[in-house]
């Protein structure tokens, strides 16, 4: 072999190339298929301009990229009453505001989504859409009716673009022990819930997650959040396989970790993508979550889990066949996340898998992922099982020995 032939200069590119080639098979070749869908305008723009004008008798509404604290003093300063007006007049706002009472964010959605709903039925109808512009307007009328069934606590919600959302599972503002997923590529406000294959949307899964910690631990009060509130890469491409919509996503991850009320612990389960989002927010995020648990994951933007830098327990799976085994575990030039979380060296306590199949097999019912995620989340952590039957991944853990 020459002197160029092994020059880094080369064998960048060779990484490049093969970064490249991986993404566009894996592309073309049934992972995932890449949608294009327009949904309306830019209602939250238009809602964040209303706000801006309005005032509450003299007193100016405060910047919604307030910190939450200040948010939080404001609505308890003004009543009761003049709160539940304003959730009334503005409910794309507050109900997407961090550190507003949680319940006063769920009733502003209610609403926020029954104005959604008039628009896409009405853009059913609309003679100046294409047949498919129509039928997607169903598909998501359907699902804006669905969110809004009696019971069902809505978090964020802002049907902008392909739509984002997030559901609570439980008594968020009295829970001892506090779960949110975060879900990776594809998720918007269309396949946030799935009726055929259901455990592999983040509804779902968050329910799944929900019965199976009550069954690890009745007398745990748990809350299970579904956050696909942030805006993931549509397919496994470019966006998939850079750490552009990761940061954003992080940044809303780190934002709506510290305004959640009380001061129950907090486990974050990251599948997919969603990995990605959570290794890039892992170092922001508030002492309060205490574990980071990763299941198919392409990478978390970082060599090991010491360079994540977060004081949380970091744990990892991958079932014997996901797919996402076969992409490229490196970084090179902002293009792949980086090790892999299950491999020895990275330093993740690696957990069992057994019984899931695929890369959306995780949170099924059944499944020790599944079995692993409950124990986590109710802090049983001496139930768990580990990778390969090796107690070795729970040393240390709450004075937890290998045996």
């Amino acid at each position: 072999m020459t002197a160029f032939d092994s020059s880094p200069t080369l064998n960048v590119w060779r990484a490049l190339l093969a970064l490249a080639v991986v993404f566009v098979l894996l592309a073309t070749t049934g992972w995932t298929a890449v949608r294009h869908q327009r949904g309306p305008g830019e209602p939250r723009e238009a809602a964040l301009a209303s706000w801006e004008k309005d005032r509450i008798g003299t007193r100016a509404l405060p910047d919604p990229e307030s910190p939450p604290a200040l948010l939080a003093g404001f609505f308890a300063s003004i009543g009761t009453r003049n709160a539940a007006r304003l959730a009334k007049r503005h409910p794309l706002v507050v109900g997407n505001l961090n550190g507003v009472p949680v319940t006063l964010r769920y009733r502003a959605n209610q609403v926020a989504l029954s104005q959604a709903r008039q628009v896409e039925a009405w853009r059913m109808r609309d003679i100046r859409l294409s047949e498919d512009g129509r039928r997607e307007a169903g598909r998501r009328m359907h699902r804006l009716e669905s969110l809004m069934r009696p019971g069902r606590q809505i978090l964020a919600f802002d049907p902008t673009g392909k739509g984002r959302a997030a559901e609570v599972l439980g008594d968020l503002d009295h829970a001892q022990r506090v779960s949110v997923i975060v879900p990776g590529v594809d998720t918007n406000l269309l396949t946030f819930e799935k009726t055929e294959r259901k455990f592999t949307a983040p509804a779902g899964m968050a329910e799944s997650l929900y019965m199976a910690e009550r069954a690890a631990s009745p007398r745990t009060r748990t809350a299970v959040i579904a956050w696909a509130d942030y805006t993931s890469p549509a397919g496994v491409g470019l966006d998939a396989s850079t750490g552009r919509l990761a940061a954003s996503g992080a940044d809303r991850l780190v934002e709506m970790t510290r305004a959640l009320p009380g001061t129950a612990p907090v486990s974050l389960f990251c599948h997919s993508y969603g990995s990605v989002v959570c290794g890039v927010a892992a170092r922001e995020l508030p002492g309060r979550v205490g574990d980071l648990a990763v299941a198919g994951s392409p990478g978390m933007r970082t060599e090991s889990a010491a360079q994540l830098r977060t004081d949380a327990r970091v744990w990892a799976m991958r079932d014997s066949d996901d797919w996402i085994q076969d992409v490229p575990y490196m970084e090179v030039g902002g293009l792949g996340h980086g090790a892999d979380p299950v491999a020895p060296g990275f330093g993740a306590r690696v957990l069992s898998a057994a019984g899931a199949v695929g890369h959306t097999g995780y949170f099924e019912p059944g499944t020790e992922s599944l079995s692993n995620f409950a124990e986590i989340g109710v802090g049983s952590y001496d139930t768990l099982s580990c990778a390969d039957g090796d107690a070795a991944c729970l040393t240390g853990v709450d004075g937890t020995a290998a045996v």
